[in-house]
């Protein structure tokens, strides 16, 4: 497995560098506003205009997997990411230039998350894919842990256009080692003739064990069906907090709580990679206990439904108390919780899904969880702008971000049943398969 698992460090590598990028506005942001004049609502919309093609762009480039190898997809995505944030670099780049280049970087960055996990699952059998996926799940708060001491040293020391620079070399080198070792899994489906000439046949996925193929199971029944649905709209409500923690967690730090840069960049830093520790201890868990051919002590659903419940109070707690005794260590893991239900709903959908249709379905999958990331930057933005106080505004931001999360986890756990599901689609399941299991 020594190829599948360094193919699983690359693409590690991959988010870190995709949320880096996605991070450098948020740290930036203070800075951005005071040398172009803009307000809050207004970074908002620079913000949210990452998402304008970010949904779009996912769902096109992964129904593209079916007729295009992955390898070469992830390293067009790298290029063009990295391309976008330059621009920035040039001093007469203004307000409409920083737009203009965040909806390439967001057409660009929109298909990252599913193209790479479709290929990290050609990679692994089923019953071993919670783990990689997790991992590279992992990528995202790593990416903001490095990203906010770096580049918060860099905005200090260089500026914050340098900012924009770093990460889009950062992109540039990790394209240069993809070309190098980049390759397809021996579990990928066929693509373009070869998916074609298999179309209405089985397949082998692992051990084996036959797979339908996308002409047997309707789309439709697999995008209408309650596990999808919940799953979609809990990764909706993580995707939200995550979107929201990114763009708005240091101006609140540094314009409610009085914290300076660096002790805002150093706290949303450490913050992260304690959401990125619950995502890899998560993953552990589903492993062995996928390896033990056991199952878990919750369905998948009401175990992650859990989970998003004791995030959402978190974060009403965390919007809401003044102690910073309280706030920091709920930013060290009891927000993250919310953030398992990335894990499980790509896992659950792969697992109810043909492996001929998996990229489009996480692609869709991405299409409806990135609208938080469109919508909550300029819901928060605004309703700063337009409380009474700064403070005022964020907490009804955070509790309305808290009331996402419970109604999204009271949702999952009573209606995301993929196993279910898969068995009513006629999917069948590989020995040992497990999806990413609650413990």
């Amino acid at each position: 497995m020594s190829g599948a698992w360094r193919t699983t460090w690359l693409l590690l590598a991959f988010m870190v560098v995709n949320f880096a990028d996605k991070a450098v506005l948020g740290l930036a942001g203070p800075e951005i506003r005071a040398d172009f004049g803009i307000s809050r609502q207004e970074f908002g919309i620079a913000q949210s205009a990452f998402f304008a093609l970010f949904s779009v762009a996912a769902l096109v480039v992964s129904a593209l997997t079916r007729r295009v190898r992955t390898t070469p997809l992830l390293l067009v995505l790298a290029l063009m990411w990295s391309a976008a944030q330059l621009p920035m670099l040039w001093g007469a780049a203004g307000f409409g230039t920083l737009l203009a280049t965040r909806v390439l970087l967001g057409a660009a960055e929109g298909p990252a998350s599913p193209v790479a996990m479709h290929h990290v699952h050609g990679w692994f059998p089923q019953r071993e894919r919670a783990l990689p996926t997790a991992i590279l799940l992992v990528g995202a708060a790593a990416g903001v842990a490095v990203a906010s001491p770096v580049l918060t040293w860099v905005i200090t020391h260089w500026g914050w256009r340098w900012s924009f620079g770093v990460v889009g070399l950062v992109g540039l080198a990790w394209a240069a080692v993809w070309r190098t070792w980049g390759a397809e899994g021996p579990l990928a489906p066929p693509v373009g003739k070869g998916a074609a000439a298999t179309a209405g046949a089985p397949s082998v996925e692992a051990a084996g064990a036959p797979s339908v193929e996308a002409d047997n199971v309707p789309l439709r029944r697999i995008l209408l069906s309650g596990s999808f649905v919940t799953a979609a709209f809990g990764a909706f409500a993580a995707y939200w907090l995550m979107s929201t923690l990114l763009t708005w967690s240091p101006d609140y730090l540094e314009s409610v709580v009085g914290w300076n840069l660096h002790q805002a960049g150093t706290l949303v830093g450490v913050g992260a990679l304690a959401n990125g520790a619950v995502l890899l201890v998560h993953g552990l868990l589903a492993q062995r206990t996928a390896r033990r051919g056991g199952t878990a002590r919750l369905p998948v659903g009401a175990g992650a439904g859990l989970l998003m419940t004791v995030s959402g109070c978190a974060v009403a707690t965390f919007g809401t108390t003044e102690s910073m005794w309280i706030k920091v260590p709920l930013m060290m893991g009891p927000m993250a919780m919310a953030m398992v239900m990335l894990t499980v709903a790509t896992t659950s959908c792969a697992r109810m899904t043909p492996p001929s249709r998996r990229g489009l379905v996480l692609g869709v999958l991405t299409f409806v969880y990135a609208l938080g990331g469109i919508l909550s930057p300029l819901v928060l933005g605004g309703m700063v702008d337009r409380a009474a106080t700064v403070s005022a505004g964020y907490e009804h931001g955070w509790l309305l971000t808290s009331a996402l999360l419970l109604a999204a986890g009271v949702l999952a756990a009573l209606f995301c049943r993929p196993e279910r599901t898969a068995r009513r689609l006629g999917v069948p399941e590989a020995p040992g398969t497990a999806v990413a299991v609650s413990p």
